[in-house]
């Protein structure tokens, strides 16, 4: 039987190691960038961090993540989920690896649709990080999981996994929120650098937005609604790291 995992939070020790001044405290959950589906199931068998420096075999420890299904659709618009907690002395995280099963899909006008997914993923998909932890700090890091650009239609209809994901440590970033009315003109929302687009998300029903995950600087806002809305921009938009930048209302008549 399918097992679906839902926003309930699931807490699990990575190491032994006492919760003392000199560790460093971290926190991994999984959010999503979402995409225009009606829901996005991934298979989440294990996740492993690498807690040495370097790429080699040794220091990668497993964390007892339960295994299941997750709708990625349920974590978007600063929604994330908690994956496992960890414990550990300071110093260097460089890499996450997230093992994937089989039991992965995906909802498309009300019919669920297999998503093959290769067998190197089985292995473990592998995710730098390269977080410094300083003892006695506590660290978020998300697993921001791409479902619109990690779901590939083939020439024959059928639908592949190749998931997208950027890991974001939160202590190191900013974010921003605002609200859009009128909520039906649910707009897709920008952050954007020069030519660069640093964040994207969707409005919810209710027309809240956020944008996490971003360095600090001055951002573009763009908002580009349903079709019979207006789009708007607004320039000058700071974000500092470890704040979150509210735009207040924005509308879109």
């Amino acid at each position: 039987m399918k097992k679906t995992i839902g926003i309930l939070a699931l807490s699990f020790a990575l190491f032994s190691c006492s919760d003392s001044e000199e560790n460093a405290r971290l926190e991994i959950r999984l959010t999503d960038a979402p995409g225009d589906y009606e829901a996005v199931y991934v298979d989440i068998q294990g996740v492993e961090i690498h807690a040495d420096e370097g790429n080699t075999s040794n220091g990668w420890k497993s964390l007892e993540v339960q295994e299941g299904r997750y709708n990625l659709l349920e974590f978007t618009n600063g929604i994330d989920t908690l994956l496992a907690t960890a414990v550990l002395p300071a110093g260097r995280v460089s890499q996450i690896r997230l093992i994937l099963g089989d039991d992965n899909s995906v909802k498309i006008d009300g019919q669920e649709m297999d998503l093959t997914t290769p067998s190197a993923q089985h292995s473990g998909l592998k995710l730098n990080v390269h977080a410094e932890l300083t003892e006695g700090i506590t660290y978020r890091i998300l697993l921001d999981f791409d479902a619109a650009r990690s779901i590939v239609k083939t020439g024959s209809g059928a639908y592949n996994l190749k998931p997208v994901i950027r890991t974001i440590t939160e202590a190191t970033s900013g974010a921003i929120k605002g609200h859009v009315t009128p909520v039906e003109s649910l707009p897709a929302v920008f952050a954007i650098v020069g030519i660069d687009t640093l964040g994207t998300t969707y409005a919810d029903d209710a027309g809240n937005y956020f944008l996490r995950g971003l360095p600090a600087g001055s951002y573009k806002v763009s908002f580009d609604a349903k079709e019979g809305y207006t789009d708007f921009s607004q320039e000058g938009v700071n974000v500092t790291v470890g704040s979150v930048t509210d735009m207040g209302n924005v509308s879109l008549q």
